[in-house]
């Protein structure tokens, strides 16, 4: 009977992965780099069709962050309720006691990118309200936080000197992925290098190797699962970085985070699949894929593109023969992967 239910949830959850795949459908997600990131971030750009008010977040954090019936999880907490007689660490709350006061151990709004950080300020719509970024905390966690840059460290949400915060151990994930999301949805306003400290990614200095690691180091939770889930009804779009950590590394590099949709797998299967001859070649080169293609291109060896062929066909040939004796590259895209194969033109 156990083995039952556990091949019920595996197949469950299969079939939710290919439903949250689907909403990438029109996405080229064979690229990598800035291609990549500006890809991801026209998907979530356009599909974010629905506004959210900062007063209906109450009602959105009744289902995004419920932590059973009358609870609700808080951000940078980590405690029992009432375990240790310190209600400012506790890790839920009920749901009704929001937007009061410290003494009276509320929860309020925590914007996690700081709004007096954006550029221009967030404020309380468009960045400022987004529920994919505005998370239930406790009053005075979220007073100590203020707008505090991340730092790394370890153990629980604290202050690391008077200028940082460390969003604690079961957070930095769900930071390191809501900055990602914030970044591509509203672009320089939200820059991940005005809210951390930590070194730039060199293909992209406003990205910082700090949320790279958090993303590889705490994978998305059941919580951010179920948030994505629910907004994508909601405000209409998704945080790309929750569905698969994976992209960030083919974005920005860093530790490998983890893949979700076995992209890593599918560009090894897409290698092991391409056949490509004569090599060196004369007058023409023969391309063969098991695996159907969607984009074919041939550069020359400092990455400029000479020829684009855009076919579904898995087999065709391309011409050489006006081509300089030379190194060039052929590079194939499927769907979710992208190969580079060595050519060399005598």
């Amino acid at each position: 009977m156990k083995r039952f239910f556990l091949l019920v949830w595996m197949l469950s959850a299969s079939w939710l992965h290919a439903q949250v795949q689907a909403y990438y459908n029109d996405v080229d997600l064979s690229v990598t780099g800035n291609q990549l990131k500006d890809n991801l971030a026209v998907k979530i750009i356009s599909t974010h069709d629905s506004l959210i008010s900062y007063s209906q977040l109450w009602d959105v954090y009744i289902h995004t962050d419920s932590a059973g019936p009358g609870k609700v999880y808080l951000i940078y907490g980590w405690d029992d309720p009432d375990s240790d007689g310190d209600c400012h660490n506790d890790l839920t709350r009920d749901q009704a006691d929001h937007g009061g006061s410290a003494a009276n151990c509320d929860y309020n709004r925590e914007h996690v990118f700081p709004r007096s950080l954006g550029n221009p300020n967030l404020g309380s719509t468009g960045p400022g309200s987004d529920a994919h970024h505005v998370r239930p905390s406790d009053v005075q966690l979220n007073s100590n936080r203020g707008n505090r840059k991340f730092i790394d460290d370890s153990g629980h949400a604290h202050a690391v000197g008077s200028d940082y915060w460390y969003p604690g151990d079961r957070w930095k994930g769900d930071v390191a992925r809501i900055i990602m999301y914030l970044y591509l949805r509203y672009d320089q306003q939200c820059r991940p290098d005005s809210v951390g400290i930590g070194n730039p990614v060199a293909s992209d200095p406003a990205m910082l190797d700090l949320f790279l690691q958090w993303n590889a180091q705490d994978p998305p939770s059941p919580v951010e699962d179920r948030r994505n889930d629910y907004l994508e009804g909601v405000q209409g779009n998704r945080n790309p970085f929750i569905d698969n950590p994976y992209l960030a590394t083919l974005i920005w590099g860093g530790p490998t985070a983890q893949d979700r949709w076995n992209m890593a797998v599918e560009s090894r299967a897409l290698a092991r699949s391409v056949r490509l001859w004569p090599n060196p070649a004369h007058n023409l080169v023969h391309i063969r894929s098991d695996i159907p293609l969607q984009e074919i291109l041939l550069t020359d060896a400092g990455g400029r593109q000479l020829r684009s062929v855009r076919s579904s066909v898995s087999e065709l040939e391309l011409g050489t023969g006006d081509l300089p004796a030379g190194m060039y590259y052929i590079v194939l895209c499927s769907a979710k992967a992208r190969v580079v194969k060595p050519l060399i033109i005598e």
